[in-house]
């Protein structure tokens, strides 16, 4: 059991009525004549549900036992995306509403960190930047800088991302997965 307000920070996950809630957003609240309050807006690990909660100060909260493995994205098909633990090469399967936000980054062989509640996989972690081929964009044209402007480039997992005028086809580029913004040419 904790107690401290400020240790709840987005991406701590705590256990709320026996489910493990992400925490997405996190806003701490102190009036002068009222105690300190933290409002958080949570996400259900499991169902992926959303959730405000405001924590008061001197409520008992708990985080949840959470286990983090490397893992290795295999494939998708019907509907679930299969995974490989990288040590015991143990199989995992996942419905894809519950790694949403991962697909667009996800290719055969992505080594990613599995995130394990009570023993089953419920949910994927990125590395925070990933390489990407882009495979379809507009033609860069001679005397294009970095400052002079953007197009839309189209990646090899079919995420699309502005990039600037300078990258063609063909070209490996780095993306931060988690605003999904371009970084820099690989």
């Amino acid at each position: 059991m904790a107690d401290n307000l400020t240790d709840l920070k987005v991406g701590k996950i705590v256990k709320l009525k026996g489910d493990p809630y992400l925490i997405t957003w996190s806003e701490f609240k102190r009036k002068e004549a009222q105690k300190p309050v933290m409002r958080t807006k949570l996400k259900n690990v499991k169902t992926g549900a959303t959730l405000d909660k405001t924590f008061l100060a001197g409520e008992s909260f708990e985080f949840a036992d959470i286990k983090r493995q490397k893992c290795q994205y295999l494939y998708t098909t019907d509907g679930e995306a299969y995974f490989m633990n990288e040590e015991t090469y143990e199989q995992f399967e996942m419905p894809l509403d519950q790694i949403e936000g991962a697909l667009s980054y996800l290719i055969d062989g992505t080594s990613v960190d599995g995130v394990f509640y009570e023993g089953n996989m419920i949910s994927v972690e990125l590395p925070p930047k990933m390489v990407f081929e882009v495979i379809q964009t507009i033609p860069g044209v001679k005397g294009d800088t970095a400052s002079g402007g953007s197009k839309p480039a189209t990646l090899e997992t079919g995420l699309v991302v502005k990039v600037p005028l300078f990258i063609n086809e063909g070209d490996k580029i780095r993306v931060n997965t988690t605003t999904g913004e371009y970084v820099e040419r690989a």
